[in-house]
């Protein structure tokens, strides 16, 4: 399964500021200090700096190195659960519970792999669908409070999987992988739906053997260590069928963007007595086992990079690593408090900064509200980064990267027109 967890955030999360020095970009823009966007249809200079570009957004690190933007604790509006079949229910029957290893379990993560594995089809494309399913389902949660005469039907600014989000976080340090983001506004929404870069497809397509089998590995983790309830064991001995998933929804704001997301959840703390959610919800990793001070200082700029931005975003307050031998074997097991990683990192020369991401995130967001003004269905924004370039943008109508299914245009076009016409008769 496809995982992102967090820590519980608070608007008050402050991170020191440090000297991270910026990858130089290609040379064929340059921005000055403070706007680093700029969605207008002409060129324009600011005094005292180098002209500026309009229609991009840089991701020059120093440009992000401000205070931490406001980040509202994420609130858990609902959830969501899909089967071995991967159909959907509006409910948390794939909720597994957290069982705590021994810290040297020496699991084998291989087992199974051959004879006991239900692999997701990769080649289908989900897109926002699951989600567009939940909001469907759940419309009076969303009830927007402004008036009748507005175009917004959902009381949000943005619609998306927290890996998308993840991916927005990591972007300013990320040095291999580009990424293209679909948006479309909606009766005032934004919706964001990745698309396979051709990259990432090749790369799929091609994987050797030996990556196929450590991919199972970290859902065979899982099994080890979750139970179906609160009061049984794991069953390692079952099949691992990655259709099946429990998913979050939730509802915070970064800055002035509202946002509404759902992410994938691994398990929740079985003690009765815990928080609610998405607090008593736990992400589990695997890693490879550290032996020396180079791998580990990698293991700090890379792996918990990720690890800390999927699960930021939706408020789960710890990540428990297995760490692995070559072999596929669970040498050691460690708990992470994403409160804490920020810490953990701080000794690392040039290491990644939780600020530059929160705002890069908050600063893209701004600049897909100015750039994805017209409001349809069948109007597409993508959003195009490559590593050490600034992101750009094409707009396409009527493409093939329309993501909104016509049952959910359909369903939230009657839904509003019967809204408006009560509205109207009161």
């Amino acid at each position: 399964m496809h995982r992102h967890r967090s820590r519980s955030p608070t608007s008050s999360y402050q991170h020191q500021q440090s000297a991270d020095r910026p990858k130089r970009e290609d040379g064929r823009r340059n921005h000055s200090d403070r706007k680093h966007f700029s969605p207008t249809n002409h060129h324009r200079h600011q005094s005292g700096s180098a002209p500026l570009t309009s229609q991009v957004l840089s991701t020059r690190r120093e440009l992000y190195e401000k205070d931490f933007p406001l980040y509202k604790q994420p609130v858990e509006v609902g959830c969501f659960s899909l089967d071995s079949q991967r159909r959907f229910f509006n409910d948390s029957r794939q909720l597994r519970y957290y069982v705590e290893p021994d810290r040297s379990p020496n699991f084998d993560l291989r087992d199974g792999y051959k004879d006991r594995y239900v692999r997701r089809d990769e080649n289908v494309k989900e897109k926002l669908d699951h989600i567009l399913r939940w909001i469907v389902a759940n419309r009076s949660k969303l009830k927007s409070r402004v008036s009748a005469s507005s175009s917004c039907a959902l009381d949000v600014d943005f619609v998306t999987w927290r890996g998308h989000l993840t991916k927005l976080l990591t972007t300013p340090y990320e040095t291999k992988e580009g990424w293209l983001l679909a948006v479309t506004r909606f009766n005032g929404t934004l919706y964001i739906s990745e698309v396979e870069t051709e990259a990432a497809r090749w790369e799929r397509e091609h994987r050797t053997e030996r990556n196929k089998e450590m991919m199972y590995w970290g859902y065979k983790f899982e099994q080890y260590t979750c139970a179906e309830t609160a009061h049984s064991l794991p069953d390692p001995g079952g099949v691992v069928n990655t259709n099946e998933a429990f998913c979050t929804v939730v509802q915070t704001r970064l800055a002035d963007h509202k946002l509404l997301f759902s992410g994938e959840v691994d398990c929740r703390d079985k003690d009765p007595s815990a928080p609610p959610p998405p607090a008593c919800y736990v992400e589990l990793k695997t890693s490879v086992d550290i032996c020396t001070p180079k791998q580990r200082s990698s293991f700090h700029r890379f792996k918990l990079l990720k690890w800390w931005a999927q699960s930021f975003l939706p408020g789960v307050p710890r990540v428990v690593a297995g760490f692995k031998d070559h072999d596929g074997v669970v040498v050691s097991v460690e708990t992470f408090l994403i409160s804490k990683i920020s810490q953990l990192i701080k000794n690392e020369d040039n290491c990644w900064k939780p600020t530059v991401c929160m705002n890069f995130c908050c600063d893209f967001l701004s600049f897909v509200k100015c750039i994805a003004t017209e409001d349809s269905h069948s109007v597409v924004y993508l959003f195009s980064w490559e590593p050490r370039r600034d992101v750009t943008y094409s707009v396409h109508r009527d493409s093939q990267y329309s993501f909104l299914p016509r049952w959910y245009i359909e369903e939230m076009t009657s839904s509003q027109d019967s809204q408006h016409q009560h509205q109207f008769k009161t």
